[in-house]
C-alpha cells in the first residue's frame, strides 16, 4: 500500500473512498457471499475480518495525523 499525505479534508475524503472501495472489494464480498449462502460460521469469520479491515483503517489515518 501506496503512502498517502492528508492535508486537508478533501484529501481525507478521497483516502477514505480509495480504502472503503479497497476493503469493500477484498473483505466485503466474501462476506455478502456467506450470507447469501447462509453460512453461519463463514458469516461470523468474515464479519470479524471485514471488522478488523475498517479498524486497521482507522488505525492507519489516526497514527499518521499523531505523526505531526
Amino acid at each position: 500500500m501506496d503512502t498517502v499525505e492528508i492535508s486537508s479534508r478533501s484529501d481525507f475524503v478521497l483516502w477514505a473512498i480509495q480504502r472503503a472501495q479497497e476493503i469493500v472489494t477484498a473483505e466485503g464480498a466474501a462476506f455478502a457471499i456467506a450470507a447469501r449462502d447462509m453460512n453461519e460460521e463463514a458469516l461470523m469469520e468474515t464479519a470479524v475480518v471485514l471488522g478488523k479491515a475498517i479498524s486497521d483503517a482507522m488505525l492507519e489515518v489516526f497514527d499518521g495525523m499523531l505523526g505531526e
